[in-house]
């Protein structure tokens, strides 16, 4: 009998992925959506039994979504298919009624295995890469889509690790991706109000022609938050202090990050050592004074948040534009071994 199955994620990117990650001898009718609102619709038409569903998404978010569908009892399966991978996320969703929680990028045989495990599909393992095969002539929007999904699961692991490390959940954005030039960068950083003081530190990483920088932007006004969270001994006004705890956060971040970005493109980046850029200035003049050896980049902001202790920080990817045929190739050449 044929199953209707729905792949819910907000990046055709994703989408495309997710399709060819199913396995080839599973009888399905295949649909998509976008965002949480319209896998609702889908559900509701009788389109999707099985439902594999993203959680960072506009217009309705996956929690907003699986609210949904448990308080309407919607006749469908939910396997959560994240970049987000706190466990404060998976036990959320677990609670609410997912029949289970899977990370990206997604892990073939453990798909099938658990799609045998439920009693969903029992055939052979071989996902269908002939299904949704990704092309090498995709358009600036296509690799602009996947670029985004890249950030998105490199984002997801970092959250992760300082969720683990600090006890607390992160909330985590819907990337911000802009190609621009180097001197309008203050332009693409939306989450920041530029007439605030900010402090940055900065990491250099290069590996197979793929070059870039991370920055890590702290807001002055989180200082004191970010010292306490972290139970540092001393005083929070202590300058050294709080130096202390921007390079101990901005090292999880960016590593974390950075090994995630590691793993989906099969290289391994050389990293610079951290470098403060500077402290208690406006952003616009950090910036200038700091960001200029590129004429053209790929800037990637992604907006950190720990809402119960008021903290909010930035990470910033940049790429030069000479890299990013790089990063797709990889990408797609990844993306048909798995």
């Amino acid at each position: 009998m044929t199953t209707a199955v729905l792949i819910c994620d907000d990046s055709g990117f994703a989408r495309k992925q997710m399709a060819r990650a199913l396995p080839a001898g599973w009888d399905i009718s295949l649909n998509f959506a976008r965002n949480g609102e319209e896998a609702i619709a889908a559900i509701r038409q009788g389109k999707a039994e099985v439902v594999f569903l993203d959680l960072t998404m506009p217009v309705m978010d996956g929690y907003e979504t699986m609210s949904v569908i448990r308080r309407e009892d919607l006749p469908c399966l939910v396997i959560v298919v994240s970049g987000d991978v706190q466990p404060a996320a998976r036990d959320r969703m677990m609670a609410m009624g997912a029949l289970d929680f899977m990370r990206k990028p997604i892990d073939n045989p453990r798909l099938t295995k658990l799609l045998a495990d439920y009693g969903i599909y029992n055939g052979q393992q071989k996902p269908d890469t002939g299904r949704f095969a990704c092309d090498k002539n995709s358009s600036a929007e296509d690799k602009l889509d996947a670029y985004r999904e890249l950030v998105n699961i490199a984002m997801g692991r970092a959250g992760d690790k300082l969720a683990r490390l600090l006890g607390e959940f992160i909330d985590l954005p819907i990337p911000n991706v802009n190609f621009i030039e180097s001197n309008e960068l203050h332009m693409a950083i939306a989450e920041i109000q530029h007439n605030q003081r900010v402090s940055a530190v900065s990491k250099g990483f290069v590996s197979a022609g793929i070059k870039g920088e991370a920055l890590v932007i702290f807001n002055d006004t989180n200082t004191h938050n970010i010292i306490e969270l972290l139970q540092y001994s001393g005083q929070q006004d202590d300058p050294q202090l709080e130096l202390e705890a921007l390079m101990d956060v901005s090292n999880i971040l960016t590593g974390a990050c950075l090994n995630a970005l590691s793993d989906q493109l099969d290289v391994h980046f050389s990293h610079s050592q951290p470098e403060l850029l500077g402290r208690h200035r406006g952003l616009d003049t950090l910036l200038s004074d700091n960001i200029s050896r590129w004429s053209k980049v790929m800037a990637v902001e992604i907006a950190y948040g720990i809402k119960r202790r008021d903290i909010s920080f930035d990470l910033l990817l940049l790429f030069p534009d000479d890299a990013m045929d790089k990063i797709y190739t990889r990408l797609i050449a990844m993306g048909q071994s798995r």
